[in-house]
């Protein structure tokens, strides 16, 4: 990594709005700070919520937050499945909303190990290529299964047709499926917290310390990356530091 693009090293916690893609964020954040730039873990354009963005060199300690657990918020459409489990996608298949008594049944299948068909639309490469483009090619694939943890499945508010849920699942939980295997898709998503940082602490403009972010990960987190890399890593910290804020030069 060449020197200019070591600094500014730290984490930044952005509240993403719907509409933008991840990766578009990624991008502002570069174009502010001139360092290298990378994330902890991306959600869909129509989703919004935490990111953790890394910079600088603090990109280098992107294994000790990419399998951090996420808290998430969502409205399920009972009514109706759709190609992308997300209000983005073409709908598959309507039908009656199940009953309370039903629903409650099906979200306690839900709990625990579970494992579900990764979405069509996802990132992940099926033969080499990524799953979404083959899905914008119109080329059915089998997609595989993938098994999850989740902790928590609560209902926080119930209609005839949409439920609200709040979730506490392990890194790598899709919640489309979740929606999907209720009969429904997502109508909003929002991620709420990541390991331990909450959306509430999100701020564009501040910079975490890489030493006070390590600081805050179970031990199995941060031993994921050296020891030594990640000595080289806190050599690069500047106290004090407030970033550009988005709008900013």
């Amino acid at each position: 990594m060449p020197p200019r693009g070591r600094k500014p090293a730290g984490i930044v916690l952005v509240d993403k709005p719907g509409g933008p893609s991840s990766f578009a964020l990624v991008a502002e954040l570069r174009r502010r700070t001139g360092a290298r730039t990378g994330h902890a873990g991306t959600l869909d354009p129509f989703a919004t919520g935490l990111l953790v963005l890394l910079s600088g060199g603090a990109t280098k300690l992107g294994p000790c937050f990419i399998g951090l657990d996420k808290r998430y918020i969502t409205d399920v459409d009972l009514r109706s499945t759709t190609t992308t489990g997300d209000p983005e996608g073409s709908v598959v298949a309507q039908q009656e909303p199940p009953g309370e008594a039903e629903l409650l049944q099906r979200l306690e299948h839900l709990r625990g190990e579970v494992e579900l068909p990764i979405p069509a639309t996802s990132a992940v490469k099926i033969g080499g290529e990524r799953a979404y483009r083959l899905a914008r090619r119109g080329t059915a694939v089998e997609m595989p299964l993938r098994r999850s943890q989740v902790y928590a499945l609560d209902v926080i508010s119930y209609s005839s047709d949409t439920v609200r849920l709040e979730l506490h699942v392990s890194s790598g939980t899709y919640v489309r499926s979740l929606a999907a295997a209720l009969g429904g898709h997502c109508q909003t998503l929002r991620r709420t917290a990541v390991g331990p940082f909450a959306v509430e602490e999100a701020d564009p403009e501040r910079l975490l310390a890489p030493s006070a972010a390590l600081a805050r990960l179970p031990l199995e987190a941060v031993g994921r990356v050296p020891a030594g890399v990640r000595a080289a890593v806190l050599a690069l910290e500047e106290p004090g530091v407030r970033l550009p804020g988005p709008g900013g030069a």
